[in-house]
């Protein structure tokens, strides 16, 4: 069913880390309910909100990462594509900006 899909360790990670998020926020809101506020990004948002604008944006961070592999090996003169564990911890970093600042 699922022989199309390349499972490599870093996607298995990322989707990994995408249900923990998910569960770890549904407990986080049944515990402490949400307060709206506004943040660097330009609207009102709640912890879920933020869940849901850091996740989209990882994953174009990630699609980004991907379609711009060739160009950086080719502009830094590597050997080898750069890992996808790069984007992994960029989008990282991006998760915890929005769900802190934003």
């Amino acid at each position: 069913m699922f022989d199309w899909m390349v499972w490599t360790t870093p996607v298995a990670v990322f989707f990994t880390c995408i249900v923990l998020m998910l569960i770890g926020m549904t407990v986080w809101e049944i515990k402490s309910p949400t307060i709206e506020r506004k943040g660097f990004l330009p609207m009102v948002t709640t912890r879920g909100d933020r869940l849901f604008i850091g996740l989209l944006g990882s994953a174009y961070i990630h699609l980004a990462f991907v379609g711009m592999t060739g160009w950086i090996a080719q502009w830094f003169s590597l050997e080898q594509e750069p890992s996808i564990w790069i984007a992994l911890g960029i989008a990282a970093v991006w998760m915890v900006v929005v769900m802190r600042k934003g």
